[in-house]
């Protein structure tokens, strides 16, 4: 049995932000959420949040269920924050997995590894290590031959010769709790923080053994922005040697932003200076870009996308969209439809093989099959106060540069002329005129200068 708790309640001066750290984003998740996706395939009895600075903001945004959050009201230090959990944890005898919520980069099989070598050797604690070759500003570990921690000493505290050891600590612990709550109330700040550090308490448990992480990157804090934009590289290395391993083309790799919440499937392909964000999916034969943006959207099987954007929609089998349109607020484009150059969709159906191909904005808008929205057609949706739907059956057709003001229904086969301004419903088989007379004033231009020259003189 092992409960998770994840140290949350440092403010991150380093960021120079308001914000406090562990909620800074890193591809599309905070950092403490990526911590928190990392522990659960363990299946933790409980996972206890330890929150300070900004805490009801920190509470308010990690909505997961049965999550458990434990006050930490003054920043003391490390071991202060586990000591928090003293009363919460009375009379548990299982294990304790103790990170960092701002360690956004570790594998979920670290950690197991962590976890297995702790209870296979029947360790009072186990913590994580790495080699590195810089070391500076983390605290060392000094081991035995058998990888047994003799001391540990924090950053601030090493002397000269301690600094060169290149072993670091990577805040990531695992305790036998009844062994680890006998030393939390004794804990003594002296260090030149005056802090309650938790490495005190590790030297001071029984046993503890050190187990080493094969990449080093898996550890890496974050701090400040510089340090936050390093993992978003190592993170998207990470997503996008998967995805090529997977069958996916991305033309010009170092160009294309994937978040790892995204899902591909093989033959896909990603053009250059193309970004996809959030719960994203994109289905076989997709050609996606150049220079577009997908987010929390799913595409079907040979979809095509150029320099547009597409956020919270569904595009279906075999359609093209762009170039330069905008399909927003889950708009829904059925099968082998085409939505083109400066096209705007907002919460709006497209039937099958539909054709929007210019210059049009469709908000609130549910067409039928093969219809054809002429250039410059809109749906005029907002009356300044409520949003108003516009229905349009099958194969109508719509004239260049027409307005449809919703409330609206147009029936099947309707023909709507260029340049009609629609105000009531349309009956099928129709074809609609709603537009002035023309009216044509000969000689207007011969006898308007007449008229001026007689009034000067």
């Amino acid at each position: 049995m092992v409960i998770v708790a994840i140290l949350a309640a440092g403010r991150g001066t380093r960021m120079k932000s308001h914000l406090p750290k562990v909620l800074h984003s890193l591809g599309g998740r905070s950092l403490v959420e990526r911590v928190l996706d990392s522990v659960e395939p363990l299946s933790p009895s409980r996972r206890m949040v330890i929150v300070g600075y900004q805490a009801q903001e920190v509470k308010a945004a990690m909505q997961y269920p049965n999550l458990e959050f434990v006050e930490q009201t003054q920043q003391l230090g490390t071991g202060h924050a586990i000591q928090q959990l003293l009363p919460h944890l009375e009379g548990y005898t299982g294990d304790l997995l103790v990170l960092n919520g701002d360690i956004p980069l570790l594998r979920t099989q670290t950690l197991k590894q962590l976890l297995q070598t702790h209870q296979e050797n029947g360790n009072a604690a186990t913590i994580l290590t790495s080699h590195l070759t810089e070391p500076k500003g983390y605290g060392r570990v000094f081991c035995d031959s058998e990888n047994i921690v003799q001391q540990m000493v924090e950053d601030k505290d090493c002397t000269a010769a301690q600094k060169q050891n290149t072993r670091i600590n990577a805040g990531v612990y695992c305790f036998n709790w009844q062994d680890l709550a006998k030393v939390l109330p004794h804990l003594q700040a002296n260090n030149a923080q005056k802090e309650y550090y938790l490495t005190d308490a590790v030297t001071q448990v029984g046993k503890v053994m050190a187990v080493d992480v094969e990449d080093y990157q898996e550890i890496l804090g974050i701090n400040d922005r510089l340090q936050l934009a390093t993992a978003y590289e190592i993170i998207q290395k990470r997503v996008k040697e998967k995805w090529m391993m997977a069958g996916v083309t991305l033309i010009d790799p170092q160009s294309i932003t994937i978040d790892d919440t995204v899902e591909l499937q093989p033959d896909v392909i990603i053009q250059p200076q193309t970004h996809l964000r959030g719960n994203t999916t994109i289905q076989t034969g997709s050609c996606i870009g150049p220079g577009s943006l997908i987010e929390n959207s799913q595409l079907g099987e040979n979809v095509t996308v150029q320099y547009s954007v597409v956020t919270d929609s569904i595009v279906q089998t075999g359609s093209k969209i762009g170039p330069y349109a905008h399909l927003r607020g889950h708009a829904v484009v059925g099968a082998n439809c085409r939505v083109g150059n400066f096209v705007e969709l907002k919460n709006t159906q497209l039937g099958d093989r539909t054709n929007a191909a210019h210059l049009s904005y469709l908000g609130d808008t549910i067409t039928g099959t093969k219809v054809n929205i002429g250039a410059g057609t809109i749906t005029a949706n907002y009356d300044g106060v409520k949003k108003h739907p516009t229905h349009i059956g099958d194969r109508t057709k719509t004239g260049s540069n027409s307005v449809l003001v919703a409330p609206v229904t147009l029936g099947d086969d309707v023909y709507v002329a260029a340049g009609s301004t629609v105000t009531e419903d349309v009956p099928d088989n129709s074809l609609v005129i709603a537009r002035s007379r023309q009216v044509v004033k000969q000689g207007w231009e011969k006898n308007t200068l007449d008229n001026k020259t007689t009034n000067e003189n």
